[in-house]
């Protein structure tokens, strides 16, 4: 499928008619085979090539010197949509400077736009939130609704990965392990400075003193800058059971290129989060790699789950909330109230303003 002259935001507001259909959960195997779409890569190990270290990390909570913003992504095709692959700030300032870009790009051999974010992690902390659906076995300091004291920080937040019994991994948080960590498992990592890594359990990250939060989903993604063997292999039901093209009716077979979001750390130490409506691994892989993610993973699939949302307060300091909250991609089910209700039972991690004195 060639590539769309459309609007992405307008494009992606009509590209799936499932959105009202909230029926399947992500979960594990079980739809029947289906081709790798056109154009999307093909299978490849991982690269040798040394992945420059991660810079140094300021102090617990406090600024850091801004990370450089990210270059202009190359589109996949030549005919390209207007404005695709530049990066625009989102959400409120940080010191006066953005700390959340986004973009919009149409995948390799895909035909509709998926949103992608980069996040200045020198400037924002992050916070893993627990639901009582995932991971379960609650009560926790952190989940929804997120409380007036730490919306007055809050740029960003998105969603978690699998229920747990799906996620092939495990998940661990306010000091306590509540699902086993996995050898080999792709990790989201938060630290007591509020970064984040992105990585293969026993290997790219590892328990240390300073972590504060483990979120299991799958194996890696993305490594060593490269989509790898498993994101573009054949078996594409082993990176979750996806919802049919018209229903997401366990009776109906699911598709490769459903809604999927992922997220990744850049060489430098930014994070970048992605998703979209008709995604197969390989190609949610390839739109990660193009905005410079080295270690990346998928987190949630399906219309119900992806969600991205940045919220800008009119007056400085001021609380974020569901009216001035936007999406990355104005087709998700869940968008800037979602993490604001006491009925969200996912996990999800958020992105808050650093503040000059903090850790000081």
């Amino acid at each position: 499928m060639g590539a769309t002259t459309r609007s992405w935001a307008g494009t992606v507001a009509r590209a799936c008619p499932l959105v009202a259909v909230v029926v399947l959960t992500a979960c594990g195997p079980g739809s029947p085979s289906h081709p790798r779409a056109a154009g999307a890569p093909g299978p490849t190990d991982r690269s040798s090539t040394t992945v420059p270290a991660v810079p140094a990390r300021p102090p617990s909570g406090a600024l850091g010197t801004p990370l450089a913003p990210p270059a202009t992504l190359a589109p996949f095709t030549a005919l390209a949509t207007p404005g695709e692959g530049q990066w625009r700030g989102a959400g409120r300032l940080v010191d006066g400077t953005p700390a959340v870009y986004e973009t919009a790009l149409v995948p390799p051999g895909g035909s509709e736009p998926a949103g992608v974010a980069w996040m200045d992690t020198r400037l924002l902390t992050a916070r893993l939130y627990s639901g009582s659906g995932s991971p379960g076995g609650g009560p926790y300091r952190y989940t929804a609704p997120i409380q007036p004291a730490d919306a007055g920080s809050l740029v960003a937040a998105f969603n978690g990965g699998f229920l747990m019994d799906s996620a092939g991994g495990g998940y661990y948080t306010e000091g306590r392990t509540v699902v086993p960590l996995v050898a080999g498992a792709a990790s989201l990592v938060v630290r007591t400075d509020g970064t984040v890594d992105v990585g293969a359990w026993g290997t790219d990250v590892t328990m240390t003193p300073d972590v504060v939060a483990v979120r299991q989903n799958l194996v890696p993604l993305v490594a060593d800058g490269r989509p790898t063997a498993q994101a573009t292999g054949p078996d594409w039901q082993a990176w979750g059971n996806t919802c049919g093209a018209t229903s997401c009716a366990h009776s109906v077979p699911g598709v490769e290129q459903q809604w999927r979001s992922g997220a990744g750390v850049t060489a430098d130490g930014a994070l970048v989060y992605a998703t979209g409506p008709l995604l197969a691994p390989a190609q949610l892989a390839a739109l990660l790699v193009r905005a410079g993610v080295v270690r990346g993973m998928e987190l949630d699939i399906n219309p119900s789950w992806t969600v991205f949302v940045t919220y800008d307060p009119i007056m400085p300091g001021g609380l974020a909330s569901p009216d001035n909250g936007v999406r990355l991609v104005p087709a998700t089910v869940q968008g800037p109230a979602t993490f604001f209700e006491a009925w969200w039972a996912r996990d999800f991690v958020t992105m808050s303003a650093r503040t000059p004195s903090a850790g000081a």
